[in-house]
């Protein structure tokens, strides 16, 4: 007996096995592939083009993107705010379209979220050579500019015959919906192969279902993790993005109750739990709170739950200072899992969670220990209501006042993105996060264009929730060209732009490294050639109106709380644009060191001081080796 096929091009089978894929994780069923993200040009618009015009919305939801790197931004963000139970496709031409997927690629793959590159190549059967775009690589003829997507994709295949479709795209939704492997993946698309067809068989496009493990911890690995707690007298949680990707908040927070255990979180991880609960203490590292770091310094037991241990999170290696702290890691990967020679729990953070608190019973730790870190966090929240008070409502406000003015606005439901610049660091010290999903920080790869896009597919992810992206000046100049797609799209999503001249992160990095803030400034060349003349008259409020949003300027404190109100209760893309108050900084400092390295040798004063500091600092660095 024959077994049914159906005649289809490459393209059009593609797309009608990725409308049938799901996920499936606690008895709720996702579709993997929710939509398709592209830019057409002539390497993909005969081949998935026409294909996804053929399957129609219905099967396969198209959206039109201004930029390919912000294409793969809006598919993270959606991805993240699912808890990566739900990704988006994006399909690129040849050449440029598909080089400038490697930026969102590495971000992706950086942060563990699952997104899937569909690039254009060139002809497999090489009828025509060279072509429009092509590199020809002088010794490697099979080599395309797709591979620069290798070294930052989880999974890699060029699908050179239509027959080796089947294959790659069953890895491909493999490694997608594994919790322990995902990441960006890559399925380059010769043009030639896109519109060639093909008998399918009918089992292909059947519908199938990726269950989402929640691998248990292994019993002997379990009872060692329990004596460890129960052995330590002043642990310590540090709580990475692998809490929210599991769903294990809940969990986390029986955990607590019922040891006493603080938490401290990453930036992923910030929100696991609610910002007024007594035992969450807040951000950890260089842009920690004071009692964090404090607890991180003297800690006998670091708990990391879900976390890559980034140098921003040990401060370089400095902060874990105890002479006999141990570390023990809950991670569903055991890459992250063994790192600083940490007693392992390799499963799912939800399940290793919850055995570990039945396992721990009625342990609990010391009454003096939970008195010390609750006054600790009580004394912080005095830094953070100061930093947000204004007590001029008519003044320019700082940026942490906005943070204020913005924190006065929110409900618990709304998300708020960022990734580059000064504000992580404020944010991550101030931000009082209310939910699992408010607190929405892209800090793996720190990558300058990520909160608009990011928006976007937050916005498409979760339709009635209010979703801010906060970027600086440098950061909109990198990429605003996505406002278009919200617009286009009806998607009300709100952009707090902050206008203060330049870059403003590196900056402050630049002065305390030597550097003197070489660079880093929006301002005309003054007569000695440097730039230190007056700002540029850039108005980017402008711009954004020009493309399509509301937009709303704020000049004080008072405009712009109203300004925040305002745009919350718009159902249009809305930008509240502000000039802040550089000159009177009130971010509370670093409380941890990062190494820059600084100039060994210089002849200017400013890096010779600055590397009087660094030998200093560096000197702290502790590599955890012992078991």
């Amino acid at each position: 007996m024959s077994t049914p096929t159906r005649r289809l091009t490459v393209a059009q089978a593609l797309v009608r096995f990725l409308s049938v894929q799901y996920t499936e994780r606690d008895g709720v069923r996702h579709r993997l592939i929710a939509g398709t993200w592209g830019i057409f040009g002539h390497g993909n618009v005969a081949g998935l083009g026409q294909a996804l015009l053929e399957a129609g919305e219905d099967v396969m939801p198209f959206h039109q993107g201004r930029n390919e790197q912000s294409m793969v931004h809006a598919a993270v963000g959606h991805a993240r705010h699912l808890d990566r139970l739900s990704a988006q496709a994006v399909t690129t031409s040849i050449g440029p379209g598909a080089t400038n997927l490697v930026t969102g690629a590495a971000l992706a793959t950086i942060n563990r979220i699952p997104v899937l590159l569909l690039p254009g190549d060139y002809f497999a059967t090489r009828a025509a050579d060279p072509l429009l775009q092509q590199l020809e690589h002088p010794t490697e003829a099979d080599v395309s500019v797709n591979d620069t997507l290798r070294p930052v994709s989880r999974w890699f295949d060029r699908v050179t015959r239509p027959e080796a479709l089947i294959p790659a795209a069953l890895n491909a939704m493999r490694i997608l919906a594994d919790p322990a492997e995902t990441g960006a993946v890559t399925l380059a698309l010769p043009q030639d192969v896109q519109a060639e067809a093909h008998d399918w068989p009918e089992e292909f496009f059947a519908e199938r279902v990726w269950r989402v493990r929640r691998p248990a911890p292994d019993p002997v690995e379990l009872a060692e993790a329990v004596r460890a707690v129960r052995s330590a007298a002043r642990p310590l949680i540090v709580a990475g993005g692998g809490v929210h990707h599991s769903g294990a908040e809940e969990a986390l927070r029986a955990l607590v109750d019922a040891t006493g255990i603080p938490v401290a979180s990453t930036q992923a991880g910030k929100g696991a739990l609610r910002h007024d609960h007594p035992a969450d203490l807040g951000g950890i590292g260089h842009t920690g709170t004071a009692v964090s770091d404090d607890l991180a310094r003297t800690a006998d037991l670091v708990i990391g739950v879900g976390t890559r241990y980034t140098d921003f999170t040990t401060a370089s290696g400095t902060l874990f200072r105890n002479p006999g702290v141990r570390f023990l890691n809950l991670n569903i990967t055991g890459f992250d899992a063994h790192k600083l020679a940490a007693r392992t729990l390799v499963c799912d953070a939800r399940a290793g969670l919850e055995a570990l608190t039945e396992g721990l019973g009625d342990h609990r730790v010391d009454s003096a220990y939970e008195a010390e870190y609750r006054a600790g966090k009580d004394r912080w929240e005095r830094i953070v209501e100061t930093a947000y008070r204004a007590d001029d409502e008519n003044a320019v406000p700082t940026q942490t006042q906005l943070l204020g003015a913005l924190d006065a606005v929110v409900g618990d439901e709304d998300v708020v993105i960022n990734a580059a610049g000064s504000l992580p660091g404020d944010l991550h010290k101030l931000w009082r996060a209310r939910s699992p999903r408010q607190y929405h920080l892209e800090y793996g790869y720190s990558c300058m264009g990520y909160e608009i896009p990011a928006a976007i597919g937050v916005q498409q992810a979760s339709p009635d929730t209010p979703v801010w992206a906060l970027v600086g000046d440098g950061t909109y100049l990198m990429m605003p060209t996505e406002i278009v797609t919200a617009v286009q799209e009806g998607l009300p999503v709100n952009l707090v732009l902050i206008q203060n001249h330049g870059y403003a992160s590196i900056g402050g990095l630049s002065e305390t490294v030597g550097g003197e803030r070489f660079g880093t400034a929006y301002r005309y060349r003054a007569a000695d050639g440097t730039f230190s003349g007056a700002p540029l008259p850039v108005d980017l409020a402008a711009n954004a109106g020009s493309l399509g949003m509301d937009v709303l300027r704020a000049k004080t404190v008072r405009e712009l709380r109203e300004a925040l109100a305002a745009a919350r209760a718009s159902d249009r893309p809305t930008c509240v644009y502000v000039e802040t108050d550089t000159a009177n900084p009130a971010a509370p400092p670093t409380q941890a060191w990062w190494d820059v390295p600084v100039a060994e040798v210089a002849s200017r004063e400013a890096a010779s001081s600055a590397r009087e500091e660094y030998d200093r600092q560096v000197a702290a660095r502790r590599r955890h080796l012992r078991p």
